[in-house]
């Protein structure tokens, strides 16, 4: 059976729909049209989840109404039932019902599951499209597979858009929804995206492969879908609607990573310094997943986090000097030909904020641990001349670290006659634990302690060094600032480091306030 659009959809598809639609829910239909007013001024597209109302029916008068004060709007509805993934409990025919009264009353667009549809008369589907267009969807909450399979047996319905949602269960799973939506979109109408936590580059990258538009939620705790994004977050953070075909994309690699705030300070420095790219958060569970995708999206910039930062440097074309004596990577740029370069900026996270305080050489410093992060510290400030001594819980890494370094290792009970310009917390004693510390108050003799811990703001360590006298560098300045080493090495700009530290600052602080609310 042919899908022909119906003499409505003829005069509406030609509008250029906005690249978002703002799924909005409630629990009666007050609450449902009394969010959709206080939206609609900055986002005039919407969908309208009649599904998670007791009784659908009821919203309908109401949403006559905010069409007769919002004729700028466009709608879609939505009565999604229980069994392909929504919470409608009704028949087909109940459902039928809803929708062709939702579209009486101002809805352009009606949502009929690829289940529904397949249940229905042709002239039930006809008879819908002659009030809406009609937007024929399948849902796979599990995987992504079949998508062509799944495209064709859709074609045989009469629609005016095919929407495929599959879910991302790795990395690569974007590309393959990427793939459909470039090959098909020139044929037919498609909105095509990937669910889950994984799925974020096909919500982002998916309107330039293709998609009508992408879908968002109001705010981060009403997703009507796995990994949905909210509509602050695509426009304000990700600028989904300057998304083209020359849009660079960068990331940040780690299992897990969805803590991370480098999306927020890197796609704000894009911004500020006018960069056509975009910086999502790419949650990896195997390394030959993500490297697949920087490949074949391409991704032109990554940064590396735990616990891939030592497992990348086999997988580099090539690495600075730098990087291989620490013996990990933060930092990997894709050059044109598609080669992998690899850098280290954690050391200019630890160096910048010295450098800003003191002069480095001569200067003794105590590094804490032996891992990573300390190492990168160990070698930046040898090289900058400083004497450096490194303590770790356990001897023989801290020994081995002071031979390649040229540094020297102490045990912590010489620390009592030892003193220092600054000590370094280069272990993560104090992150989850608030009320730990790696040191004692008697064993704090410097004039500066930074400790590299960003999240908490103030960990114990600190608190104890300002009782001590001493002055405190927080971790949050050499999270920004090995960032706004990386933005200069992808971009040849100087990082906006102010903009940078203001946005991670204000960030720490909302989600230091949701903890306590918590509590």
């Amino acid at each position: 059976m042919s899908s022909s659009p119906s003499s409505f959809v003829q005069r509406f598809l030609p509008l250029r729909l906005p690249r978002v639609c703002l799924a909005v829910t409630g629990s009666d239909p007050s609450e449902l049209l009394e969010k959709a007013e206080g939206l609609v001024r900055d986002n005039p597209f919407l969908e309208f989840r009649l599904d998670y109302l007791p009784r659908p029916g009821l919203a309908l008068p109401k949403i006559k109404r905010f069409f007769e004060l919002n004729p700028h709007a466009v709608a879609i509805a939505t009565c999604r039932r229980a069994n392909s993934g929504g919470k409608f409990r009704g028949s087909i025919a109940s459902q039928l019902d809803v929708l062709g009264k939702a579209a009486g009353a101002g809805c352009q667009l009606v949502d009929v599951e690829l289940q529904t549809a397949s249940k229905c008369k042709a002239e039930q589907l006809q008879k819908l499209r002659t009030r809406a267009a009609l937007i024929l969807s399948f849902h796979d909450f599990h995987a992504t597979k079949k998508l062509e399979v799944t495209l064709e047996k859709m074609r045989g319905l009469p629609a005016d858009f095919f929407k495929v949602v599959s879910t991302a269960t790795t990395l690569y799973d974007n590309v393959v929804m990427m793939r459909l939506l470039e090959k098909e979109s020139d044929r037919h109408s498609l909105i095509g995206l990937c669910m889950g936590e994984q799925g974020i580059i096909s919500r982002i990258l998916g309107v330039r492969a293709g998609s009508a538009f992408t879908f968002a939620s109001v705010s981060p705790g009403e997703q009507t879908a796995p990994g949905q994004v909210t509509a602050q977050d695509l426009r304000n953070v990700y600028r989904i609607e300057q998304v083209d075909a020359a849009t660079r994309v960068y990331g940040v690699v780690g299992d897990p990573v969805s803590h991370s705030l480098s999306p927020a300070i890197m796609n704000t420095a894009l911004r500020r310094e006018n960069v056509n790219a975009v910086y999502l958060a790419l949650h990896a569970k195997r390394l030959k997943d993500l490297l697949a995708c920087v490949r074949d999206i391409p991704i032109h910039g990554l940064s590396i986090t735990m616990p891939y930062k030592q497992a990348i440097l086999e997988h580099l074309d090539n690495t600075d000097s730098h990087t291989t004596k620490i013996g990990a990577c933060n930092t990997v740029v894709r050059a044109q030909d598609g080669k992998l370069y690899g850098f280290n900026t954690d050391t200019a996270g630890v160096v910048r904020p010295l450098e800003q305080r003191i002069t480095l050489e001569g200067s003794r410093v105590l590094v804490l641990g032996a891992g990573g992060a300390a190492r990168a510290a160990v070698f930046g400030l040898k090289e900058r001349g400083c004497e450096v001594f490194i303590l770790n819980r356990s001897v023989a890494p801290a020994q081995k670290l002071a031979r390649q370094a040229k540094a020297r290792s102490v045990k912590r009970p010489d620390l009592r006659k030892l003193s220092f310009d600054v000590i370094i917390n280069a272990t993560p004693v104090g992150m989850a634990n608030a009320r730990e510390s790696p040191l004692n108050e008697n064993e704090i003799n410097a004039h500066y302690v930074f400790d590299m811990i960003y999240d908490p703001p103030e960990t114990r360590l600190m608190k104890m060094a300002k009782e001590r006298g001493a002055q405190v560098i927080p971790g949050i300045e050499m999270f920004v600032q090995q960032a706004a080493r990386q933005f200069e090495i992808w971009t040849g700009k100087p990082a906006p480091w102010d903009d940078m530290l203001r946005v991670v600052t204000i960030a720490l602080q909302e989600r230091a306030a949701k903890a306590a609310a918590k509590k």
